[in-house]
């Protein structure tokens, strides 16, 4: 907020002392700042003293919900995004729990994964069909890290009897790398024909927010590269989700994501809107709170002041890795 008092403006008029009223506008802008500032450090007390460690969160106000009020407005046709932390069994199954949930209020749910290349459905097509192993699967894949333990659940709740399907959606990880390392110009004719129609580059809030997190790139240039490799991956998952959704306007798509491209809506969910401006969005973002102290906490979930809330849904809870 911007205010406009100048000292010999118009505004700054004398006021008589005996009726209680300011002196000088410095007196109304003395009592302005010290108000302002007991609000702000209202504002975090109160965070501070309702921040918990466990549980469902609405982004806006951090009022606690139910699992089930949480995708109680998911309808046909909406995708549901999860931000997590990759390779940990809570959030593993918390997803897993968002989906039975969908599935209990009578909706065909289809699951997206990060982790699976678009380039490679044929191969997940055929795991959950039966007529690949899952070794031979993963194998196909060129499956790393984590453990696939973490992820096999997900993979497998779609149920293939009526229509759901597991979806491929990561763009492959030969042309995030050249991106990368190149940059967009210098990607060969065979890399450009992989990205996804109409590309575009993530919104400048969300470019500020991840060059913040990569202190010591040695160039400027470095940085855009990056951002480009970044943007490769949301927009074509972007692009995936989309083209599902559209052909199958009576499911829900459950996407599985890393919890950075979903923040504040400036990844994932910003590529979605734009390629699908009338579809219903949905997004969770599940937060570790291992060994983190309330008022930790509280700082963890406040809404940008640029962006707004983190997601529309936390979901909080102490997870570990099993190392699995």
């Amino acid at each position: 907020m911007t205010i406009p008092f100048q000292r010999g403006s118009r505004y700054q008029k004398k006021k008589e002392t005996s009726t209680g009223k300011f002196t000088s506008i410095d007196d109304l802008r003395g009592v302005f700042m010290k108000t302002w500032s007991l609000f702000l450090i209202s504002i975090l007390m109160s965070a501070c003293a309702h921040a918990q460690s466990e549980g469902i969160l609405r982004g806006s106000d951090h009022v606690p919900v139910t699992l089930q009020e949480s995708v109680a407005s998911v309808t046909p046709g909406s995708i549901v995004v999860i931000g997590e932390n990759h390779g940990f069994v809570q959030h593993r199954d918390q997803q897993v729990q968002v989906m039975q949930a969908l599935r209990a209020q009578g909706l065909k749910v289809s699951v997206g994964l990060e982790f699976f290349t678009y380039t490679q459905q044929n191969f997940v097509d055929s795991y959950r069909a039966g007529t690949l192993s899952e070794p031979e699967f993963l194998k196909a894949i060129q499956w790393g890290s984590p453990s696939y333990d973490y992820y096999r659940a997900q993979a497998l709740f779609p149920n293939l009897a009526e229509g759901a399907l597991t979806l491929a959606l990561n763009a492959p990880r030969s042309v995030t790398s050249a991106a990368a390392k190149k940059g967009l110009e210098g990607l060969s004719a065979d890399e450009k024909s992989l990205l996804p129609p109409n590309f575009a580059l993530g919104r400048d809030s969300y470019k500020r927010r991840f060059l913040s997190m990569m202190p010591h790139l040695p160039t400027p240039e470095a940085g855009e590269r990056y951002f480009a490799a970044q943007s490769i991956w949301d927009d074509t998952m972007a692009w995936r989700a989309a083209d599902f959704i559209k052909s199958h306007p009576d499911q829900v798509l459950v996407i599985v994501v890393g919890e950075f491209h979903v923040q504040y809506g400036g990844g994932l969910p910003d590529r979605l809107r734009v390629r699908l401006p009338n579809t219903p969005i949905v997004t969770f973002s599940q937060i570790n709170t291992l060994g983190m102290e309330e008022d930790e906490i509280a700082v963890e979930i406040q809404p940008s002041i640029q962006d707004g809330a983190r997601a529309d849904y936390l979901w909080l809870a102490p997870a570990q890795s099993l190392g699995l």
